[in-house]
């Protein structure tokens, strides 16, 4: 939708005229009979253009040339411009007298003294017309048209009649009229009511003259019902009282005079306070929508009496109260409204009882999505301090486990508008700035806070599939977001946790994964004229400069220069704050498979990386001669880079190369549509032990593959795990082929599969663990859909497993707002760009680190007591002794629970002794014992699991 409100068709007490007949509604064919209602006039010039504009408002004129009156209860007007997309749609109200014409005011781009106003319209609509041409329909319903090309004849979607207007329309009955308006000329037809489904014949240009029914097309008067907020609001999903004109009053809240919601709460007197929402079973608030005509001028606090139909939109109901008096002054003194303070409403019927009302949000709660922000200024939140997860990022499918994280991602979401109706990706409003986008005062996915000052609960957003949502009490406007009523700390991190990833050892060396989001140097606009390079075709900024390529070629990257410099400085930045080793890269372009040299991309990123630092400190591992031919690569493809100071290479460059023949079909190989995995080994330099860094990126979740199992089958898993699966067994196969004398393999890079997922456990059942899950921090590599978890794993077999120092999720891009992205550069009004390394893509980097081997392996025992454990009264007790042949041990070990630190004392004749907290509930323990090695002796863990029962 090109706006997240539309005008509120009044569909009570619309009747039909005294002897009126009722006209069933059918779509229109050819017309020449006069059966039905038909789009009589069009101008576009209102207030805008050059020239001397005919009149203050766009508008558009119907014509009845029946002999009964035709309700428009459910009709609608639409617009969409010569070559749009889908229209825009805006529901109608009133009655259309027999042989009368309709006049419908609309858009008005601000007009000069003494511009004409059109006659008094007998309804408005929001549409802004083109001055010059353009699509406009007449429906029998409200759902927008998307048709192109000659409509004539087209009897579905309530379509009822088309004029396609001007030289370039691309929809339109039989020709477009054929001729570009100006702002001193319209289209009419040139014989009322004659319809011949051909618009170049049915219309003529020529001078406006528009036409209004007036009192001919009033419908009588509805009755009114008197009732209380409580009363309208009912007790189920929709109000008893939809439909129905009602007169009711109450205490104004909120009121939001500009953003495009044109309207303010309203809340029954002396209600609020803490409630208890088993026995609290109607709302006592209410959105009352005064329409684009009427100023809002009412503040919170006044007590005020409205009159207006009952609505049902976007999940909520609304009084719309579209008379310029429809509002005035109650009687009497009105007893305040207090914010309700209660228990989380978790389920959709408590938040009901709750909707419109000034609540005060109790608790904390943290930022779960942001990606809207730059759509219509939304945050998602979830209450609590963590943010909602992919259920099958820790539980498998179909489980138990998985419905309750299901379960519990539903009851803690809300939505955190920013009180406006602004889609801010529409040329409208590209000027403006979103809220909840900063740079200064991020508002990032896992930040927690609590609310400052109190909002309205209510549905809202899309009328299709509308949310629950927090409506601040007046209009956020970034860039300083200064009305927000809630403000999060500034979670940031300049680099990796150098603690998490030397949590239990110093490593010998560090390697990293990181998916570098289509780093291609091979542009969309090389040249940087704003037109395609070999058919490319760009995503446009505000200007209309291109951003980054859309489609049309085998690029994916940056568009021009400028957007490439873009990309790459925060690349660069990521890249050399990360402080890795070895750093397997995916999603870099393949520039063999576009017929560049080889390696090209990857040289010129490394190329960036030393100018950065300013010394050779990064080196590219070249290609492997065992890939594919280029032409059955992709045009992204896998690679790596380390720094040659502190490693080297270890043989030659490896890949499974044999394996990606395929058409499309079931007989495919595993990575027929997949990137190739590819290997090499490093050692640190001047010795140690060598490691096989194994960089993949499996099947996408977009689209389904050719295997019976890629359609998503629901399960959470997405399109393609087949595909993944297969892509699993074909690399655990491949490996013990290409070790040679390597023990140590790490398999890391963008899987596209969550943690508890197939291609992951085959992956476990093969001997590899999961080494973010290992380290026990619970961070996320990635967000989709306001569910955190990781796509990106690094995975070590168990020689690995025993070096593993710790690792972390550097959170630099998954919980950024997409604002921030060089692909959404001067999207808006405020330029969010800045060189580091804050969403350089939208996968996060993860490092693991490795410690070094040719130590002395100890052996650790560890006894526990007493054997039962009691909830809230027994302290475990840990006796772990270390021993190795004929040397004492020495050094620290260290006691974990969990994400938890317990304790870390030194060893002292080769044994420690450590005393555990009481556990304060029952439930299976699981309990980290680690020696931390010394420069003698090697790492080593023990787990020590128990189970804790409830007090005698």
């Amino acid at each position: 939708m090109t706006s997240r409100r539309r005008a509120v068709a009044l569909t009570a007490g619309l009747g039909l005229l005294a002897g009126a007949v009722s006209i069933g509604v059918t779509p229109a064919v050819a017309n020449p009979a006069g059966t039905d209602l038909v789009i009589s006039e069009v101008y576009g010039g209102g207030g805008g253009g050059t020239g001397t504009p005919s009149y203050t408002h766009d508008f558009i004129e119907l014509y009845n040339p029946t002999e009964g009156a035709i309700s428009l209860e459910g009709w609608s007007v639409q617009y969409k411009s010569s070559t749009g997309a889908t229209a825009s749609s805006e529901g109608l109200s009133g009655v259309v007298a027999p042989g009368q014409h309709f006049l419908i005011q609309s858009g008005s781009a601000g007009s000069a003294p003494g511009t004409p106003s059109l006659p008094t319209p007998d309804d408005s609509v929001g549409l802004n017309l083109s001055q010059s041409g353009g699509i406009v329909f007449l429906a029998s319903t409200t759902t927008p048209v998307g048709s192109r090309g000659d409509v004539a004849g087209i009897g579905t979607g309530g379509l009822v009649d088309t004029v396609g207007y001007g030289t370039s329309a691309d929809t339109y009955e039989t020709a477009r009229t054929g001729v570009a308006l100006t702002n001193e000329t319209s289209v009419a037809r040139a014989a009322a009511g004659v319809d011949t489904d051909h618009n170049a014949n049915d219309f003529t240009e020529g001078t406006p003259g528009p036409q209004a029914c007036g009192d001919a097309c009033t419908p009588p008067p509805p009755p009114t019902t008197e009732a209380t907020i409580a009363e309208i609001q009912g007790t189920g999903e929709e109000s008893p009282l939809d439909g129905e004109q009602v007169l009711t009053q109450g205490v104004v809240t909120a009121a939001y005079p500009t953003g495009g919601l044109n309207g303010f709460y309203l809340q029954t007197e002396g209600t609020g306070g803490e409630l208890d929402l088993a026995t609290h079973q109607a709302s006592d608030g209410i959105f009352v929508y005064r329409g684009s005509s009427n100023p809002v001028t009412e503040e919170p606090g006044d007590f005020v009496e409205v009159l207006g139909t009952v609505d049902e939109y976007a999940g909520a109901t609304q009084i719309a109260a579209f008379d310029a008096d429809a509002v005035t002054p109650a009687a009497g003194e009105a007893d305040p409204v207090t914010p309700v303070v209660s228990e989380w409403p978790a389920t959709d019927v408590a938040k009901e009882t709750l909707e419109g009302m000034l609540v005060a949000p109790q608790g904390e709660f943290t930022i779960t999505d942001n990606y809207s922000t730059n759509l219509y200024g939304e945050l998602v939140l979830a209450l609590g301090d963590t943010p909602l997860v992919q259920p099958t990022q820790v539980a498998r499918p179909h489980t138990a486990k998985a419905a309750r994280v299901v379960a519990d991602n539903a009851a803690r979401r809300i939505v955190l508008d920013d009180a406006s109706s602004r889609g801010y990706t529409s040329s409208a409003n590209r000027g403006l700035t979103p809220a909840y986008v900063s740079n200064e005062q991020p508002f990032r996915i896992g930040a927690t806070s609590t609310f400052d000052d109190d909002v309205i609960l209510t549905e809202g957003g899309s009328p299709s599939s509308p949310t629950y949502r927090f409506q601040p009490l007046a209009l956020v406007e970034g860039p300083d977001n200064a009305t927000t009523p809630i403000v999060f700390p500034n979670t940031r991190e300049d680099a990796p946790d150098a603690d998490q990833v030397a949590a239990e050892g110093t490593p010998e060396m560090t390697v990293a994964s990181f998916n570098v989001l289509n780093y291609f140097t091979t542009l969309g606009d090389a040249d940087d004229d704003n037109v395609g390079d070999g058919g490319c075709q760009a995503y446009n900024d505000r200007a209309g400069d291109g951003n980054n390529v859309r489609t049309g070629c085998d690029q994916r990257g940056a568009w021009d220069p400028q957007d490439l410099d873009r990309q790459q400085t925060k690349i660069v930045a990521a890249i050399n704050a990360l402080d890795a080793d070895v750093v397997g890269l995916m999603e870099i372009e393949n520039s063999a498979a576009l017929g560049e040299e080889t390696d090209e991309a990857l040289e010129s990123l490394v190329a960036a990386l030393n100018a950065d630092t300013g010394t050779d400190t990064w080196a590219a591992n070249p290609s492997s001669t065992e890939l594919p031919p280029a032409d059955q690569q992709d045009v992204i493809t896998n690679a790596i880079i380390y720094r040659p100071a502190a490693v080297e290479r270890v043989g030659e460059a490896r890949a499974l190369g044999d394996q990606s023949d395929g058409n499309g079909s079931a007989s495919d190989e595993p990575f027929a549509n997949a990137r190739e995995p590819i290997a090499q080994a490093f050692a640190p330099v001047g010795g140690g032990e060598p490691v096989l860094v194994v960089v993949n990126h499996f099947k996408s979740k977009g689209s389904a593959g050719p295997f019976p199992g890629d359609a998503d089958s629901g399960d959470g898993q997405g399109s393609s795990n087949e595909s993944r699966v297969r892509q699993a067994e074909a690399l655990a196969a491949w490996v013990p082929t290409v070790l040679e004398d390597v023990d140590r393999v790490l398999l890391l890079g963008d899987f596209n599969a969550y943690a508890k997922e197939d291609p992951m456990q085959l992956l476990q059942a093969e001997g590899y663990t999961n080494l973010e899950t290992a380290a026990g921090h619970d961070e996320y590599s990635y967000s989709f859909a306001g569910q955190s978890g990781s796509l990106d794993h690094v995975l070590a077999n168990d020689a690995a497993l025993a070096a593993f120092t710790g690792a972390d999720v550097w959170d630099i891009n998954a919980d950024e707002p997409v604002a921030l992205e060089y692909s959404r550069w001067n999207y808006h009004g405020t330029d969010f760009h800045e060189d580091g390394p804050f969403r350089s893509s939208d996968h996060d980097p993860v490092v693991v680190g490795l410690a070094g081997a040719g130590k002395t392996t100890p052996t650790m025992e560890v006894e526990r007591s007493p054997q039962q454990v009691y909830a809230g009264s027994t302290r475990v007790r840990l006796d772990v002794l270390l021993t190795a042949p004929e040397e004492e041990v020495t050094g620290e070990v260290r006691v974990r629970q969990g994400r938890r630190f317990v304790d870390t004392r030194a060893l002292r004749d080769g044994a420690v002794t450590f005393r555990l907290p009481v556990f304060n509930r029952p439930g299976r323990k699981v309990v980290r014992v680690v020696y931390l090695g010394s420069d003698r002796m090697e790492r080593v863990t023990e787990q020590v699991t128990f189970r804790v029962v409830r007090d005698r």
